[in-house]
């Protein structure tokens, strides 16, 4: 057997080695698996999400708190200077009236924005409840498939061992330069070797070859590269 030959071989239980491995990674199971994880994934970062803005609303309660106390403080301060002293003009007291009723003003919205982040807080407690049930439930899942993947991944490496090892002993039977040319090969085109078709056609790209590789083939070439795909192109 020819070095052509064997390298059609060698391509055959590589490219064999290569469908298997795609199918492992493409497997219903994993893909379950896959998605199961990437679930999870998301549910953690919706958790850390949930933990910022929690953590924000309660820095934001306690500056609400602050300023609540501050301006009660104010109101409380103005009331027993207009108790104790009347103020001397009507301008005074317009003023002092005024004051209050910015005062009271801003407490009253400080309540109302107290009020709104309480309720949006509620809400992620729900949220984070939630999350945390789903995430529960998708976990003991994922569990229950990773066990049962195992077992089909164990099983199918063993098979994708065998693959590789029967295209690696094809390897061994060829020169170096060789293996290194069909593998640089395919990197671009796979399969990295085709045969000829109809005479004329790389059985690759399906191009027709151009006539001064043509007239290698008429004087006996046994490969040719296909100048459109990069193929080594076999002569039958």
């Amino acid at each position: 057997m020819d070095q052509l030959q064997l390298l059609w071989g060698y391509q055959e239980a590589d490219i064999a080695a290569d469908r298997f491995e795609r199918d492992m990674r493409q497997s219903k199971k994993r893909q379950k698996l896959v998605a199961h994880r990437d679930f999870m994934v998301t549910q953690q970062e919706t958790m850390r999400k949930i933990e910022g803005d929690v953590a924000q609303m309660a820095e934001r309660m306690e500056a609400i708190r602050a300023d609540v106390t501050r301006l009660e403080d104010e109101l409380r301060d103005l009331q027993d200077t207009l108790n104790e002293e009347e103020p001397e003009t009507l301008e005074i007291a317009r003023k002092s009236l005024q004051h209050a009723q910015k005062l009271v003003g801003g407490i009253s919205r400080c309540e109302q924005e107290l009020a709104r982040i309480k309720k949006d807080a509620e809400a992620r407690d729900r949220q984070q409840h939630e999350v945390r049930v789903r995430a529960a439930k998708v976990r003991a899942e994922f569990d229950v498939l990773k066990a049962d993947y195992d077992l089909e991944y164990k099983k199918d490496l063993e098979e994708l061992t065998k693959h590789r090892t029967v295209a690696a002993k094809a390897a061994k039977k060829l020169p170096e330069a060789m293996i290194e040319q069909y593998k640089q090969i395919k990197q671009h085109s796979i399969p990295p070797i085709a045969k000829l078709l109809d005479g004329n056609r790389c059985g690759g790209c399906n191009m027709n070859l151009p006539q001064v590789i043509l007239r290698e083939i008429r004087t006996g070439a046994k490969s040719v590269s296909c100048e459109n795909c990069g193929r080594i192109v076999l002569v039958e």
